[in-house]
Protein backbone atom coordinates (compact mmCIF):
# COMPACT_ATOMS: atom_id res chain seq x y z
CA UNK A 1 0.00 0.00 0.00
CA UNK A 2 1.42 3.40 -0.95
CA UNK A 3 2.04 6.16 1.56
CA UNK A 4 -0.88 8.24 0.22
CA UNK A 5 -3.25 5.29 0.49
CA UNK A 6 -2.20 4.74 4.11
CA UNK A 7 -2.76 8.39 4.96
CA UNK A 8 -6.15 8.40 3.24
CA UNK A 9 -7.20 5.24 5.07
CA UNK A 10 -6.12 6.72 8.39
CA UNK A 11 -8.09 9.91 7.69
CA UNK A 12 -11.23 7.93 6.81
CA UNK A 13 -10.91 5.91 10.02
CA UNK A 14 -10.47 9.11 12.06
CA UNK A 15 -13.54 10.73 10.50
CA UNK A 16 -15.60 7.60 11.12
CA UNK A 17 -14.41 7.52 14.73
CA UNK A 18 -15.36 11.17 15.22
CA UNK A 19 -18.83 10.42 13.90
CA UNK A 20 -19.45 7.15 15.76
CA UNK A 21 -17.72 7.57 19.13
CA UNK A 22 -20.03 10.30 20.53
CA UNK A 23 -23.06 8.15 19.66
CA UNK A 24 -21.58 4.97 21.15
CA UNK A 25 -20.21 6.59 24.30
CA UNK A 26 -23.34 8.67 24.88
CA UNK A 27 -21.50 11.97 24.96
CA UNK A 28 -23.52 15.16 25.01
CA UNK A 29 -26.87 16.01 26.56
CA UNK A 30 -29.18 14.16 24.18
CA UNK A 31 -31.32 12.37 26.72
CA UNK A 32 -34.29 14.73 26.36
CA UNK A 33 -34.13 15.30 22.64
CA UNK A 34 -31.48 13.71 20.41
CA UNK A 35 -29.41 15.81 18.02
CA UNK A 36 -30.63 19.20 19.20
CA UNK A 37 -28.81 22.17 17.81
CA UNK A 38 -27.17 25.06 19.61
CA UNK A 39 -30.29 27.22 19.13
CA UNK A 40 -32.51 24.78 21.00
CA UNK A 41 -29.93 24.38 23.77
CA UNK A 42 -29.58 28.17 24.11
CA UNK A 43 -33.37 28.55 24.26
CA UNK A 44 -33.53 25.95 27.04
CA UNK A 45 -30.77 27.69 29.01
CA UNK A 46 -32.42 31.11 28.65
CA UNK A 47 -35.79 29.73 29.74
CA UNK A 48 -34.17 28.19 32.83
CA UNK A 49 -32.50 31.50 33.74
CA UNK A 50 -35.47 33.78 32.99
CA UNK A 51 -38.83 32.01 32.50
CA UNK A 52 -40.56 35.28 31.46
CA UNK A 53 -38.12 36.00 28.62
CA UNK A 54 -39.77 36.93 25.32
CA UNK A 55 -37.70 36.73 22.12
CA UNK A 56 -37.38 40.06 20.34
CA UNK A 57 -37.82 38.54 16.88
CA UNK A 58 -39.28 35.46 15.26
CA UNK A 59 -37.88 33.36 12.38
CA UNK A 60 -38.84 34.34 8.84
CA UNK A 61 -39.54 30.71 7.96
CA UNK A 62 -40.28 27.87 10.36
CA UNK A 63 -39.79 24.45 8.70
CA UNK A 64 -42.60 21.97 9.38
CA UNK A 65 -40.26 19.38 10.92
CA UNK A 66 -36.77 18.95 12.32
CA UNK A 67 -35.76 16.75 9.42
CA UNK A 68 -36.56 19.47 6.89
CA UNK A 69 -34.70 21.99 9.02
CA UNK A 70 -31.66 19.69 9.09
CA UNK A 71 -31.88 19.15 5.34
CA UNK A 72 -32.00 22.90 4.68
CA UNK A 73 -29.02 23.41 6.97
CA UNK A 74 -27.07 20.69 5.16
CA UNK A 75 -28.01 22.23 1.80
CA UNK A 76 -26.78 25.62 3.01
CA UNK A 77 -23.48 24.06 4.13
CA UNK A 78 -23.09 22.24 0.79
CA UNK A 79 -23.69 25.42 -1.20
CA UNK A 80 -21.16 27.30 0.94
CA UNK A 81 -18.59 24.53 0.50
CA UNK A 82 -19.21 24.58 -3.26
CA UNK A 83 -18.68 28.34 -3.46
CA UNK A 84 -15.44 28.10 -1.46
CA UNK A 85 -14.18 25.18 -3.54
CA UNK A 86 -14.95 27.07 -6.77
CA UNK A 87 -13.14 30.17 -5.51
CA UNK A 88 -10.01 28.30 -4.41
CA UNK A 89 -10.01 26.21 -7.60
CA UNK A 90 -10.29 29.36 -9.70
CA UNK A 91 -7.41 30.99 -7.81
CA UNK A 92 -5.24 27.90 -8.23
CA UNK A 93 -6.05 27.65 -11.94
CA UNK A 94 -5.18 31.29 -12.51
CA UNK A 95 -1.92 30.93 -10.59
CA UNK A 96 -0.96 27.86 -12.61
CA UNK A 97 -1.82 29.71 -15.82
CA UNK A 98 0.37 32.62 -14.79
CA UNK A 99 3.24 30.26 -13.95
CA UNK A 100 2.89 28.51 -17.31
CA UNK A 101 2.83 31.85 -19.14
CA UNK A 102 5.92 32.98 -17.25
CA UNK A 103 7.71 29.72 -18.03
CA UNK A 104 6.76 30.07 -21.70
CA UNK A 105 8.05 33.66 -21.76
CA UNK A 106 11.31 32.55 -20.11
CA UNK A 107 11.68 29.72 -22.65
CA UNK A 108 10.95 32.08 -25.55
CA UNK A 109 13.44 34.60 -24.17
CA UNK A 110 16.13 31.94 -23.82
CA UNK A 111 15.55 30.75 -27.41
CA UNK A 112 15.67 34.27 -28.84
CA UNK A 113 18.77 35.11 -26.77
CA UNK A 114 20.54 32.01 -28.07
CA UNK A 115 19.63 32.99 -31.64
CA UNK A 116 20.95 36.52 -31.20
CA UNK A 117 24.28 35.37 -29.73
CA UNK A 118 24.68 32.82 -32.55
CA UNK A 119 23.97 35.52 -35.13
CA UNK A 120 26.48 37.91 -33.52
CA UNK A 121 29.19 35.25 -33.59
CA UNK A 122 29.00 34.97 -37.42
Amino acid sequence: MSRNAKINTLLVVLVAALAVLPLVLGLGDHKKEPFTGADAQAETAITEIDPDYKPWFSPLYEPPSGEIESALFALQAAIGAGVLAYYFGLRRGRRQGELRAQAQQDADGAESGAGVSAAQGD
